[in-house]
């Protein structure tokens, strides 16, 4: 009778612990949309801007757990660069607060996720008292922003070239214009004398002055 109330009472207490070893903040980053979604046990819900790695960086995707937690790292690798409020998820690479919060929501990073200060905190708080799974997904916009600079560039020299076109094709339709007012309304003696090409005078100067003089 005792053991079996021992065994009873094991298993109550496995099942009161395991919802709560199960429990663990679910965040999503998604590099297209350079935002977070986060989702804790208790109801809470959130979404914000992040900065990911920028050209050149590679925040890593994939799902993760939180590895360790620091409220206030800073970064050897890079000029001992504040790191407020870090959740590590792999290796070096952490959630943290950030000051440049101008540049939430577009990568700029060299590869961790960074976060409003304010953020960072609430979701700092969030995972200390529960854990985390972090999935990280989607394709950094850098590529997009690529091709559109390109696309851009390859725009300006097209419409460079085609008003170049325009203004050429105008000269010649100016001095085609030139020729016929001045076969029409000049004397031939005063053709041969006006020189038509290579000059800037206007066809009125050579009807003032006939051939000869």
């Amino acid at each position: 009778m005792r053991l079996f109330a021992a065994l009873f009472g094991l298993l109550l207490s496995a099942l009161a612990i395991a919802p709560r070893a199960e429990a663990a903040v679910d965040i999503q980053v998604d590099l297209s949309t350079q935002t977070m979604r986060v989702r804790a046990s208790g109801g809470e819900a959130y979404v914000w801007p992040v900065s990911t790695a920028r050209k050149g960086y590679v925040t890593p995707r994939g799902v993760y757990r939180s590895q360790r937690l620091a409220r206030m790292h800073y970064s050897r690798k890079y000029d001992m660069s504040p790191m407020p409020h870090s959740i590590f998820f792999r290796g070096g690479y952490a959630i943290h607060g950030t000051g440049a919060v101008k540049r939430l929501g577009s990568p700029a990073s060299h590869g961790c996720v960074r976060l409003a200060p304010g953020n960072a905190a609430k979701l700092f708080s969030l995972v200390q008292r529960e854990g985390a799974r972090i999935a990280i997904s989607g394709e950094a916009p850098q590529t997009t922003m690529v091709a559109s600079a390109k696309h851009k560039r390859h725009t300006l020299v097209a419409s460079a070239k085609h008003k170049r076109h325009v203004a050429s094709a105008s000269r010649v339709r100016t001095k085609a214009s030139a020729f016929a007012y001045a076969k029409r309304h000049m004397p031939s003696q005063a053709l041969g004398y006006a020189p038509l090409r290579g000059t800037d005078a206007p066809i009125e100067f050579w009807l003032r002055r006939p051939a000869g003089r």
